[in-house]
């Protein structure tokens, strides 16, 4: 059916055009431009789709060196397919076409022939089936956290060595 997808692996999408894209998706992002090409930078591959020119997809991969991630993997909803039900931040619900697979595929296929020991992802909802047909493992044990980088203030860090922990 999306014959005419076209996939690029060596120009990345400009910040502009990304922030675009999450905003169709309603992902929530930074709208920061300087950001958008800071995290652009920093990635080791990126993968995106286009229809008629248009990015209607966008994966990401980093690394240390050791361990890779696959940090992104976004479809716009209209491309997943008829069991695409909640169409929540471009998460990948359903990948009828392949579309999500391929991009997701090169970007695994990238970092394991950087030579990287262990390739990570971080699952949403939805996207943990998606994962696991790639070949993704759930872990024992490990469970993700997060810290908002606003709520790591100077009084927290202050908060925490008051009650005996190193500064």
């Amino acid at each position: 059916m999306f014959e005419d997808i076209e996939f690029e692996a060596t120009a990345k999408p400009r910040p502009e055009e990304l922030s675009t894209f999450y905003a169709r998706q309603k992902h929530p992002s930074t709208q920061s431009r300087e950001k958008l090409q800071r995290m652009l930078d920093a990635a080791f591959c990126v993968v995106s789709a286009r229809r008629n020119g248009e990015l209607i997809g966008f994966a990401r991969g980093v690394t240390d060196g050791l361990c890779g991630r696959l940090a992104e993997c976004k479809l716009d909803p209209a491309y997943q397919g008829p069991a695409c039900l909640t169409r929540t931040d471009g998460r990948i619900e359903h990948d009828a076409y392949g579309i999500a697979r391929e991009m997701a595929w090169r970007v695994i296929e990238s970092l394991r022939t950087y030579g990287v020991e262990r390739i990570d992802a971080i699952a949403h909802g939805t996207e943990v089936d998606f994962c696991e047909e790639l070949g993704f493992k759930k872990l024992r044990g490990v469970e993700v956290l997060e810290l908002s980088a606003e709520a790591f203030l100077p009084t927290v860090r202050r908060a925490v060595s008051a009650a005996g922990a190193p500064a």
